[in-house]
């Protein structure tokens, strides 16, 4: 068995695997880059056949495992697409919702292009390409092991990331004796609002280990209730409104199960909180449908009539009610996309918002090299958005505990589990954190470790 990193590796995006033996051909994961530079690397031409795919196994609903799904259909693949219930449901909305960004992208590019005699753009993929992907996904439940055939056996496992979200077992036979290889999936942290905590497999023979907060603990969630909670209170105090950038799926929901506790605690009184992303919306519409997910507390606690009876939430539909939230000058708070502030409607409230000092902007998840977030995070006195330069003068909070994924200790821990020595790839982390993360692997546990570049090839 050959394993190629075609994506996902010294990176956060982009994940993408390719397995291949005499009898059979599968890709784990298909993600689109993001960040900077993704245009270009996304329209790079397929490192493999996808008409030679036979199954394409997707772990999660966020893009950078998932984006390219479009693409590759288009381009040849018939194949069988594997996941959770949760995690097709979750990507019906996000691959149409990226299919538009595409094509109104496309639109716009072409515009100025014809206005200086070059040819037109076309999208990386269209809403049609989306239509063809639907049918070719193969649901599958948790804890329940499957054949393919041609020696190769698999099992989704609860990975406690996203709703959904899963590890990868995938056993193949192509010597004498059988062999397993895990992938990892993104982990998530234990104590995750919604979600069940992750589960770990016993054994394996090789590994793909996410490593996003590979060099980092969370802080406590309860300290970054706490944190939330006082950024609020200021912020309104001060006369200002809060602006949280955040992903449509996974820590919108959070946000709001949160938000929906803490007045019911009377921590806060109860705050008009206006969820401004019609994929947020349709998403958290699909966690609310899948409550067979959630663990004991959520099922209890979350509904939409329970977020009613606590936090006033007001889903803004169309841009002029996007617009509209600009005239609010003080005590709400506005979920808005993208997480990275790399599209969607929170660009526009930080046009008009990032330089008043009443303000505040807080960050609830990982932000990347290269993108507009980070930039903020790491202290830029001015921001260019929408083609004017914005003074940052709004307050801005970082607060990593609310993060998806597992932490330095979580991943130790679930990698601790492990019987025997697996040989482990260190993959979807920045660079840095994956070498760090990659030494202290082989330092605390005596693993033979790689941190593959993209392009690599491992026989197995």
């Amino acid at each position: 068995m050959k394993l190629s990193f075609l994506g996902g590796v010294r990176t956060v995006t982009g994940s993408c695997f390719y397995l291949e033996s005499n009898t059979c051909k599968i890709l784990v994961e298909a993600g689109m880059y993001q960040g900077e530079g993704a245009e270009d690397v996304n329209r790079t031409v397929l490192h493999f056949h996808p008409e030679e795919i036979e199954y394409i196994f997707i772990t999660h609903a966020h893009l950078d495992h998932s984006g390219m799904l479009p693409k590759i259909v288009r381009e040849g693949f018939k194949g069988r697409i594997i996941s959770t219930s949760a995690t097709k449901d979750l990507l019906e909305l996000m691959l149409y919702d990226s299919a538009h960004i595409q094509q109104s992208d496309a639109e716009w590019l072409t515009r100025k292009a014809t206005r200086a005699g070059k040819p037109p753009v076309n999208p990386l993929y269209t809403v049609d390409d989306v239509k063809n992907v639907l049918p070719l996904f193969d649901i599958k439940p948790y804890d329940k092991i499957f054949n393919l055939g041609n020696g190769v056996r698999y099992k989704f496992l609860d990975a406690g990331h996203i709703l959904g979200s899963a590890t990868l077992e995938l056993w193949y036979q192509d010597s004498e004796k059988e062999k397993k290889i895990v992938f990892s999936g993104d982990i998530g942290k234990k104590g995750n609002p919604i979600v069940k905590d992750p589960l770990i497999p016993r054994d394996a023979d090789f590994i793909l280990i996410e490593s996003t907060y590979g060099n980092r603990q969370h802080k406590p969630l309860k300290e970054s209730i706490d944190e939330l909670t006082e950024a609020i209170k200021t912020t309104f105090k001060k006369g200002g409104n809060v602006y949280i950038p955040s992903f449509a799926v996974g820590r919108t929901q959070d946000l709001l199960y949160i938000l929906n506790s803490l007045v019911r605690e009377k921590k806060l009184y109860r705050i008009d909180v206006y969820l401004d992303s019609p994929l947020a919306e349709e998403a958290t519409r699909v966690y609310l449908a899948h409550p067979e997910f959630f663990d004991d507390e959520a099922k209890k606690l979350f509904s939409m009539k329970s977020i009613n009876d606590s936090i006033r939430l007001h889903f803004v539909q169309d841009v002029n009610e996007s617009m509209a939230l600009n005239r609010i000058k003080s005590g709400i708070i506005v979920i808005a996309g993208s997480g990275m502030c790399e599209g969607g409607r929170i660009k526009h409230h930080l046009k008009h918002n990032l330089w008043r000092p009443e303000c505040s902007i807080i960050f609830v998840g990982f932000q990347a090299k290269g993108t507009l977030g980070r930039r903020i995070v790491d202290g830029a006195e001015r921001i260019k958005i929408l083609g004017e330069e914005i003074a940052v003068k709004a307050s801005v909070f970082t607060i990593n505990g609310f993060s998806a994924h597992a932490d330095q200790a979580e991943l130790f821990e679930w990698l601790s589990a492990f019987e025997g020595s697996p040989e482990v790839f260190v993959v979807h982390g920045e660079e840095e954190v994956s070498v760090s993360f990659s030494e202290a692997v082989r330092e605390r546990f005596g693993y033979t470790t790689y941190v593959p570049r993209k392009g690599d090839i491992f026989e197995l």
